[in-house]
Formats: C-alpha cells, structure tokens, sequence
C-alpha cells in the first residue's frame, strides 16, 4: 500500500519540521478566512498536524483502514478518495464558519477529514461485501461523538470528509461493473467541481 504510507511518511516529516521550524505551521493551516486568497492551503493543512500524538492518531487510523481500502479500490481511487474527503473536511469547515465569529479566522490542521472518509469508505465497502460493519460503525460513532465533546477537534472537518468520503465510495461499489472504469474517473470530477462551487459560493 505505497499511497498509504506515502502518506504517512510526509504526513510525519512535515510535522516534525513544525516542531523545528518558526511560523511553519500557521502558514500551512487551513483558515476559512484565506481560502480565496491561499488556496494551497486546503491541501497543506492535510499532511500537517498539532503535535506528534495528532499525527501518531491520525497516522495509526491511515495504517489500520488505508491499505485494505487502497487494495479494494486501487491506488488511483484510493488516492482521489483521500484527497476529496480531506476537501470535504474543509469544505465543511468553510461551510459552518461565519465572518462575524472567531471560526472564520480560526486555523485546522491535520488529515481527520481524509481519515472520516476513510471510515465511511471502509463501512460501505463492509456492506457490499455482505459482511459485519457493526466496529467500523462504533468506531466512527465514537470519534464524531469526540470530536463535539473534545476541545480543539474540528467535528466540522470530520462531518464534511464523512459525507464526502461515504458518498464517493458509494459511486466505486455500486457502479453497474460495465461503467465502473467510467465513474472511477467522472465521480471524483463531479465532486471536486461540487466541492469547488460551493467553497466558491461560501468563500
């Protein structure tokens, strides 16, 4: 699963280089304020991270969902699945902020979006394979009920990569096999240009 522990492994560097380097993480956040301004933003605020437990949690999920789903669905779909579910987070994050409270300015970081699609990816796939999900769901219901009790976690990021990630996913397993090749590439372009608009229309 080399995606998967690409992933990871940039994920961890980048976020030792926070540690080390002045300034580096407040230009690599994603703040709703700044996305039409920097919008490289919605992809660098993935790979880095508040600390080294973040990225040793986030990490750890990557290593235990990751390479079932990149084997499933290949490296390509795996990876636009990643990536939209990590713009869904922040897609989310922009949706739910208002430029009157303190969350249009407020940074995230992190690949707990990507991380939530995942999860919603992994559930579906359970399903169509007609076998238990009962502990990815608790699994998922545990962490959303976390991230609203926990401060300092953006349950708006893992609501958006959830939704995103369950809905792209579901495209890939219940394609009719003939359109399969077909929607492996039209679904991520529809749900980029959904995506796309509506951070357009809130941003």
């Amino acid at each position: 699963p080399v995606v998967t522990y690409a992933i990871i492994g940039i994920a961890v560097v980048v976020t030792l280089l926070q540690q080390v380097i002045p300034g580096l993480t407040a230009k690599l956040m994603y703040v709703p304020m700044l996305t039409w301004h920097e919008p490289w933003r919605l992809l660098t605020s993935i790979v880095a991270h508040g600390g080294i437990w973040h990225v040793a949690l986030n990490g750890y999920a990557l290593y235990i969902v990751g390479p079932t789903l990149e084997r499933i669905f290949g490296r390509a779909r795996y990876l636009a699945l990643f990536l939209l579910s990590a713009l869904g987070g922040s897609a989310a994050v922009l949706l739910l902020a208002s430029p009157d409270e303190r969350s249009w300015i407020t940074g995230v970081v992190g690949a707990s979006g990507a991380v939530f699609g995942l999860f919603a990816a992994l559930a579906l796939t359970m399903k169509r394979l007609k076998r238990s999900d009962s502990q990815i769901l608790v699994l998922i219901g545990i962490n959303l009920v976390l991230g609203f009790v926990v401060p300092g976690i953006s349950w708006q990021a893992h609501v958006g990569g959830l939704v995103v990630g369950g809905l792209l996913a579901a495209a890939y397993l219940y394609a009719p096999k003939k359109s399969r090749p077909v929607v492996a590439w039209v679904a991520p372009l529809v749900l980029l240009a959904v995506l796309g608009a509506v951070m357009f229309l809130a941003a």
